[in-house]
């Protein structure tokens, strides 16, 4: 939440009974790539071992939320 705030990328994060995290975004396609490129590294208390990217319908996210 704290980076999309401070790269004002709009949507939401929830993690999953499986361990993994879903997010989706919307903002500036520079902004998104931004965005992307952060979670492939993540905190430093996570672990990344893969992520998909796909487009989505817009949904007109007005903030960042975790859901």
């Amino acid at each position: 939440v704290q980076k999309a705030n401070e790269i004002d990328v709009k949507g939401f994060v929830k993690n999953r009974s499986d361990g993994s995290v879903y997010i989706e975004v919307e903002a500036e396609p520079e902004l998104i790539e931004q965005f992307v490129c952060w979670c492939r590294k993540g905190p430093s208390s996570s672990r990344i071992d893969d992520i998909r990217v796909c487009d989505i319908p817009f949904n007109h996210y007005t903030d960042f939320t975790i859901r």
